[in-house]
């Protein structure tokens, strides 16, 4: 719509809420508009949460044998199989996010010792190549994304979608700007826009997320937020696994 067809049209609305006939059109009109929009972003969000129910659990009995066979791999190398980590997810509300354990015991502990080899220059995320604290099966389960499968759990539970903002800790979020904060407009997911490395918006582009900072993962994920769909949740998934395949990935 051209801006003069929008201005004409604002100012037949002003005018017309001149007269109490008009203004009570108008008020009729705005909150038709708003009960319109809530069925919508409403109907929405039912699906998918009915997705994420289905998906989940033909993913967790799909995988049980690969749950076991990780878990007992992990255990092996001492301590529990399941690391719980707090997060913080929709609206800035906390939450315990499940992975398979893929560090050393201590690695919460020797983490402030380490932020100096930071290779995130913005500080916020934490990147480390060849991190010590990460285990001989960590490395693997690591690379494959092993590590992420129990979030399937966090998503039943509600806590987590399968596509949305991936979860940051407490420490990154207190250096969050209140622009960054935008990010918790959303369930946090498994998946994301800037985890299968799609920065243009194409359709089929898959790209390296380690090249992607935090900023633009903001970014990102504000965009994901404001048109966000079933159909382009269902596409995002269908591109994690290629994402994953090729390295780019979760």
């Amino acid at each position: 719509m051209k801006d003069a067809e929008i201005q004409e049209k604002l100012i037949n609305r002003f005018s017309m809420a001149q007269t109490p006939f008009g203004r009570w059109r108008l008020n009729l009109y705005v909150k038709f508009k708003r009960v319109a929009w809530n069925v919508v972003v409403g109907g929405t969000l039912f699906v998918k949460r009915v997705l994420d129910i289905v998906i989940s659990i033909f993913a967790i009995i799909l995988l049980l044998p690969l749950f076991v066979i990780i878990g007992i791999l992990v255990k092996m190398d001492g301590g529990p199989m399941i690391f719980r980590q707090t997060r913080i997810g929709l609206r800035g509300r906390e939450f315990k996010m499940y992975k398979f354990r893929s560090m050393c015991l201590d690695a919460e502990a020797r983490l402030a010792e380490l932020l100096k080899h930071n290779e995130k220059k913005e500080g916020v995320t934490f990147k480390m190549k060849d991190d010590p604290r990460i285990t001989k099966i960590g490395r693997f389960i690591r690379k494959a994304s092993i590590d992420e499968l129990p979030q399937f759990f966090n998503v039943l539970q509600g806590d987590m979608s399968l596509v949305g903002p991936r979860p940051p800790v407490p420490r990154e979020v207190a250096l969050y700007t209140q622009e960054d904060r935008r990010r918790f407009g959303a369930k946090p997911g498994i998946t994301c826009i800037w985890q299968v490395g799609e920065r243009e918006g194409g359709v089929f582009e898959i790209g390296d997320r380690n090249s992607i900072d935090f900023k633009e993962q903001v970014h990102l994920d504000v965009r994901y937020i404001e048109s966000q769909s079933v159909w382009k949740d269902l596409w995002l998934l269908a591109k994690t696994v290629p994402a994953i395949l090729f390295g780019k990935g979760v």
